[in-house]
């Protein structure tokens, strides 16, 4: 639903993740969903599938068909983690290789976290499902705690402080490094 209201005009445009643009946000869930598919599969990545430019990507390097190719890769992602296998043992994506069950909670906060950027950014509506947003909250609590401050070092940014009160999406977003209040 997000790609498809995605607007030609706002591929250049910011978003919450710093340096990213819409079109390098778009770029990287190409790569991502790519990456974490062959990781529960615990397959090598695919030569030539990854991102294309790392966080730099125009409106020019996306693949001409993303917006018909995404929505498929994140529906192969989802079918890869549904896999039970896909939760054991080690898998391996960006050089990384970590227990099944962490890369899968990881691969979950990537497209979560990442699909509120990408709505934020073009003005669309996001909402989580109650198990997802916890499973994202936790993940994000968990690494920020300031012992994981050098693990979470290009992954997440500074804390955001948001009240304790606040709903669970905001508070993960927060851990995440995200000001659930942006607007672009």
């Amino acid at each position: 639903r997000l790609v498809a209201g995605v607007r030609d005009e706002q591929l250049a445009g910011t978003t919450p993740c710093p340096d990213y643009s819409v079109a390098a946000l778009l770029d990287h869930l190409m790569g991502l969903c790519v990456a974490f598919t062959s990781a529960a599969r615990k397959e090598p990545m695919p030569a030539g599938d990854g991102e294309s430019q790392q966080g730099a990507a125009t409106a020019d390097d996306l693949d001409p068909d993303w917006r018909e190719r995404l929505p498929v890769r994140l529906r192969d992602l989802a079918q890869a983690w549904d896999d039970p296998a896909a939760w054991e043992g080690e898998c391996t994506a960006g050089g990384v290789t970590i227990p099944g069950a962490v890369m899968g909670l990881v691969a979950l906060d990537e497209v979560a976290v990442h699909g509120w950027d990408l709505a934020r950014a073009t003005g669309q509506g996001y909402r989580l499902d109650e198990a997802t947003t916890a499973a994202v909250l936790a993940f994000t609590a968990e690494s920020a705690n300031p012992t994981d401050a050098e693990s979470r070092a290009g992954i997440f940014g500074p804390v955001v402080e948001v009240p304790a009160d606040a709903p669970a999406l905001d508070r993960a977003l927060g851990f995440a490094g995200r000001d659930p209040g942006w607007r672009p």
